[in-house]
């Protein structure tokens, strides 16, 4: 994250994405696959590094390799061609987006940070301070309940953020300038898409891609 300065002086806090070129390394269709969507790779790899149906995956269309790949649905898969790049310059300064990535993982964690519980008494001799207390349920129905808040591994989950608003765009550097923080840490993938509620307001369906 930085900062940049708007025209009237104000200091705006942006996270610096690295969004694109991507590559369309797969179009699927109704007919063939059952739903229309675009598989999109990311980042240069050596082909050494792929596995074998990896690089099939690759060499029978003739494309690049690509580190990364990830699958958006599309309304009309024909207005794409196979080894396309989508860059940064579909979006524009002052859209609307919602980033999709994996939250920082925060390994093993108790109630305390990963519930906001309470815990117990600190001092005059309690032996109850950061335990998650009883869980019981006595003899009926004498089990856990699903869904317990309980220790457990936090973090590391698939986040979306909604409705960030992009503040500038640098297509020269493949950068897009959002404001606020997103899901994930440096160099984390993350996915980029129109904000739901801008699709909304005109009538699209949720998984288009523009």
């Amino acid at each position: 994250m930085t900062q940049v300065f708007a025209e009237d002086g104000k200091v705006i806090p942006v996270t610096l994405v690295e969004a694109g070129p991507c590559l369309v390394t797969q179009i699927k269709t109704v007919e063939k696959e059952g739903y229309d969507a675009l598989q999109l790779g990311f980042g240069e790899v050596k082909e050494k590094k792929l596995n074998g149906p990896q690089r099939g995956h690759f060499r029978s269309k003739d494309l690049e390799p690509r580190r990364h790949l990830a699958e958006v649905r599309v309304q009309n898969p024909s207005d794409y061609r196979l080894g396309q790049e989508i860059t940064v310059e579909m979006f524009s300064k002052g859209d609307r987006v919602d980033i999709t990535g994996r939250s920082r993982g925060k390994g093993y964690a108790g109630v305390i940070k990963r519930h906001n519980f309470g815990g117990g008494p600190g001092s005059h001799g309690a032996h109850f301070h950061r335990a998650p207390g009883a869980i019981g349920a006595c003899a009926t129905p004498s089990r856990v309940f699903k869904g317990s808040r309980m220790p457990g591994r936090m973090g590391g989950e698939r986040v979306t953020a909604l409705n960030l608003e992009i503040v500038d765009v640098k297509p020269e550097r493949n950068l897009l300038l959002v404001k606020g923080s997103v899901p994930g840490p440096d160099g984390g993938i993350l996915l980029i898409r129109e904000s739901i509620k801008t699709r909304k307001k005109a009538g699209k369906k949720a998984h288009v891609l523009t």
